[in-house]
């Protein structure tokens, strides 16, 4: 068994050896030459600094800024969420006819409610929703309409 054993160690010992060999006979090995300097691919060798420095801020702005419409998209899907997941959990709002629409801070609730109670509830609870400083009404008062 321990022939065995050794034999195997040695084959994969000798394998290793082979794949080492053969990566550094055939130039693959980026370790070969390590005090080659060549230029990177892909460039000439002359890189104007302040030019190079000017078109990075020019990207890093313009990510600054779709990271700042990707929070605010984000910000407002929360808002959005929140309203829905309150007037489902109402009994007393359908939440299936009304729709939620959120700008900024600004929601918008358009559909159509029963009552003036189901109306009221449905403002009252998107105006408690934290981060919400405005509410537009656009429901409509229907009553004894099913959806």
């Amino acid at each position: 068994m321990r022939r065995v054993l050794r034999a195997l160690l040695l084959s994969v010992i000798v394998i290793i050896v082979a794949f080492v060999a053969f990566a550094y006979w055939a130039g693959g090995a980026s370790w070969r030459y390590p005090h080659d300097t060549a230029a990177p691919v892909g460039t000439s060798g002359n890189v104007n600094v302040d030019k190079a420095r000017a078109r990075g801020a020019e990207v890093g702005e313009k990510v600054a800024v779709a990271a700042s419409k990707v929070q605010e998209t984000v910000d407002e899907a929360a808002i959005t969420s929140k309203i829905k997941a309150k007037m489902v959990l109402d009994d007393s709002v359908k939440a299936r006819a009304i729709d939620v629409t959120t700008n900024g801070s600004t929601v918008t609730l358009s559909g159509t409610v029963q009552s003036p109670a189901e109306h009221d509830r449905a403002i009252a609870l998107a105006r408690e929703t934290n981060g919400v400083t405005h509410v537009i009404d656009h429901l409509v008062i229907r009553p004894g309409e099913q959806d």
